[in-house]
């Protein structure tokens, strides 16, 4: 959820996500489940990146941030008021929207888009495409009849009617159980749609009767769109995960909290049953992360200023077969509020601020490792009982983290075929002999992947 409050200060509540199993629309559909989220870039730099790199790389969606006309401000979180549902946002028009969609499809790359479809603004002035508004009247759209009655802020997570009927931080909550705000919420969607969208990450969904987004979705042109729900698991309380998953995926906070624990403080060696094993939803409607927008922010995950532990906790999430997963890539901050550098203008990853996570050597080459043992169970697990683990994804790949402050040197048994691999990690070459074993070593935090079908560097 963007979490945010009036006076910029990000205002997380005191909410976790997590999800549990049911049926629904599995994982992003095809045979490529890894979606680069590039938060805050402009779209013009998110069809370039489709086509240099995201394509090439494998990653099967882009995540891009909202599109429609929101508030005025620098900080990020002006994107997360819209007052209108016009593509008029600070990250690029109609036309710019539609070129990446096209482009990015031409690169092999399906769009999903972050949709703020549970509140409107939380004040009144002019958008960013020049829309007068009022935080209750946004003229030819909404008028005060189309909001909930409580105007109080959500204060009780224990309370449904609270949850899902009063102001997230402040924000004019829509009256989702109407006709008229169905219709018009699902026009927007639909409009998207048009533009040749493939999927949704539906913002604050937690904040929405599970039955109002049916609803909505069912009055879509493409009723079997992607959806990614953002419902935050909180123990005890009155909304959970597991309710939404009848309309799509929903997000797994859990898997992104425990991840940072275990990376910073336990043993990589608890992660031999990770998934439902510790408790989560089904992994094919979990939608997971090492950590997003809100996240890296509020200190609830690991975060690009980790170093080696956040590198290394998305080597495994992508070797590890739960859920889809979501790479994060955004930009340096120290003031959390801060937008994006130039308005959301990428001209080069790692430079003006811009870290393009998905780009890191060590993140990148696991999408091709993901995509190439897509369906494979875990095999040979290996650990030494602390923070050096090994695992093989059937006859089709494997993977050895060190976690540990020493070199490691040993021999892996795998499920291989005998022959020469590209650890992709580093760019060297491993020999698996016709017992499937061979010997490596590692460096303190450091990891080695191999696959099938990358026999060279």
């Amino acid at each position: 959820m963007a979490r945010r409050s009036l006076s910029g200060a990000l205002a997380l509540a005191a909410a976790t996500i997590v999800m549990i199993p049911t049926t629904a629309s599995a994982s992003p559909p095809g045979t490529k489940d890894v979606t680069a989220v590039l938060f805050e870039w402009n779209y013009a730099s998110v069809a370039k990146e489709c086509t240099n790199t995201l394509g090439p790389a494998g990653y099967g969606y882009v995540q891009v941030s909202p599109p429609a006309e929101h508030i005025q401000g620098s900080q990020w979180w002006t994107s997360y008021q819209p007052v209108s549902y016009k593509i008029a946002g600070r990250l690029g028009d109609r036309a710019s929207f539609q070129n990446m969609v096209s482009t990015c499809h031409a690169a092999g790359v399906k769009v999903v888009v972050d949709t703020v479809i549970n509140h409107m603004s939380a004040g009144s002035g002019t958008g960013t495409g020049g829309s007068s508004y009022t935080k209750y009247n946004y003229p030819g759209l909404y008028s005060v009849y189309d909001f909930d009655d409580c105007t109080a802020q959500v204060s009780n997570y224990q309370d449904r009617w609270n949850v899902q009927h009063c102001e997230l931080v402040g924000l004019a909550d829509l009256d989702t159980g109407e006709e008229y705000v169905r219709k018009t919420i699902a026009g927007y969607m639909n409009d998207l749609l048009s533009l040749g969208v493939d999927g949704f990450r539906i913002d604050a969904a937690k904040h929405i009767d599970a039955a109002d987004l049916a609803n909505i979705k069912s009055r879509l042109t493409n009723p079997n769109a992607y959806w990614k729900q953002e419902v935050i698991y909180g123990a005890g309380e009155a909304v959970q995960p597991t309710e939404y998953t009848g309309n799509g995926d929903v997000q797994e906070f859990r898997y992104a909290y425990d991840l940072k624990r275990v990376f910073n403080n336990e043993n990589l060696a608890y992660l031999k049953n990770y998934g439902e094993g510790w408790g989560y939803m089904s992994s094919s409607v979990a939608g997971v992360f090492v950590d997003n927008h809100d996240t890296e922010r509020n200190g609830a995950t690991l975060n690009y200023k980790d170093g080696a532990n956040y590198t290394l906790a998305n080597v495994f999430m992508l070797a590890w077969p739960y859920g889809a997963p979501d790479i994060n890539s955004g930009y340096e901050w120290s003031d959390p509020d801060a937008g994006p550098p130039g308005g959301g203008q990428v001209n080069a990853c790692w430079q003006d601020g811009w870290k393009c996570q998905h780009k890191w050597p060590e993140i990148m080459s696991m999408v091709a490792f993901r995509n190439a043992t897509r369906g494979q169970a875990v095999t040979n697990w290996w650990d030494d009982g602390a923070d050096a683990i090994a695992f093989g994804r059937g006859s089709k790949g494997y993977v050895a983290i060190n976690h540990e402050t020493s070199t490691l040197t040993r021999t892996y048994q795998t499920s291989l075929p005998a022959g020469t691999y590209c650890n992709v990690q580093n760019k060297t070459a491993v020999t698996v002999n016709s017992s499937g074993q061979f010997t490596a070593t590692l460096g303190a935090n450091t990891a080695l992947a191999i696959y099938a079908g990358k026999s060279s560097c």
